[in-house]
């Protein structure tokens, strides 16, 4: 019976040594396969998992993390004030993620803000002194020293979403230009031709996508981009509310708003409804997430989805094969390592 596996040769708890002889492996190949390398055949997977399950095998979680120098922790690095981290539910999101690929590992997960230069040197000494085998990086700027820092360092590391079209770490996005082209797309569709758009912080290459499918979108469509209309906003609900007061300013005479983010577009809707318009009566707003925001705002919003909790999901599971695997990246080419996911306008009444 499989209880009686549970004890090793010597009568106490099974040895890294027993699986391998009774899977027929050396123990090179029960630890590689322990600690999820992808350089190991199936069937040699599944004789090594066999095994343990037969001897009834724990890893000894300390002592395999001192040998191989690691510590079995992961850091989610945000360089952004814990304010916005709270108040936006793409963080909430993107961590849910994480933490539910993270569950099925002995891993622990460490969330670090950095948003000050204080927190940042501080971070900076901790990843220094190889603290962690590997980190998340969240909402990175193009200016942003910590990728480079973390590749000076040799961790491995994946962030979400490039900082330009020639980035070199590994990242997980989604399509910001798809999205926000679809955004525009379904506001032409609907009749609207002023269309503006509250773009995010500029210095996120996202943001800069989702303004050049705005763009396309209207010249494809024989409306060139006015630049009146795009305005720059900071993903923040004030910062949402006084670009649309802005761009009032600029234009009355606009008929739809295209808000880089739910939260903006929350921050845009009060504007509009203290400038006395109505929404969609007189301007038609789509946001982008589809988050909780857009789903209880009032009238409900249209919005861009992206998978966030998958992102998250992808991310780790891209990290966790970056410190497996610590090949020089030449060798196993850019196709895994940029991963961008589909988005999806979701129509509601606010357009």
């Amino acid at each position: 019976m499989a209880t009686h596996g549970a004890r090793g040769r010597s009568g106490g708890r099974p040895t890294l040594e027993e699986v391998a002889a009774r899977a027929g492996v050396g123990r090179g190949t029960v630890s590689r396969v322990i600690n999820g390398s992808p350089r190991v055949s199936d069937a040699t997977r599944a004789a090594v998992e066999a095994a343990v399950a037969e001897l009834g095998y724990v890893p000894n979680t300390a002592a395999r993390a001192l040998a191989a120098n690691r510590t079995d922790a992961i850091a989610l690095v945000v360089p952004e004030p814990e304010t916005r981290f709270f108040a936006e539910p793409y963080f909430s999101d993107m961590l849910r993620g994480v933490g539910a690929e993270l569950a099925d590992t002995e891993m622990q997960l460490l969330l670090i803000f950095a948003g000050s230069d204080r927190e940042r040197q501080r971070l900076a000494q901790y990843l220094a002194a190889h603290r962690v085998d590997g980190v998340l990086l969240v909402s990175v700027h193009a200016d942003d020293p910590l990728p480079d820092l973390l590749a000076q360092l040799e961790i491995p590391a994946v962030i979400s979403g490039p900082r330009s079209a020639a980035e070199t770490l590994p990242s997980v996005d989604s399509d910001n230009y798809g999205g926000g082209r679809s955004a525009v797309e379904h506001l032409l569709a609907h009749g609207r031709t002023r269309i503006a758009h509250i773009t995010g912080r500029l210095d996120v290459y996202g943001a800069q996508r989702r303004v050049d499918g705005y763009r396309d979108a209207l010249r494809d469509a024989g409306y060139p981009a006015d630049e009146r209309l795009i305005e720059p906003g900071d993903f923040t609900e004030e910062g949402g509310r006084r670009a649309m007061a802005e761009l009032l300013t600029r234009d009355p005479s606009l008929d739809a708003v295209f808000a880089g983010s739910d939260v903006m577009a929350a921050g845009a809707r009060q504007a509009l409804r203290e400038a006395g318009l109505r929404i969609p009566e007189d301007v038609a707003l789509v946001g982008y997430d589809d988050s909780a925001i857009a789903r209880h705002m009032e009238p409900p919003l249209t919005s861009v989805r992206q998978p966030i909790e998958e992102m998250g999901r992808r991310m780790l599971d891209l990290l966790l094969t970056e410190i497996a695997d610590r090949r020089p990246a030449v060798s196993r080419g850019l196709e895994r390592r940029q991963i961008v996911l589909a988005t999806e306008l979701v129509a509601r009444t606010s357009s």
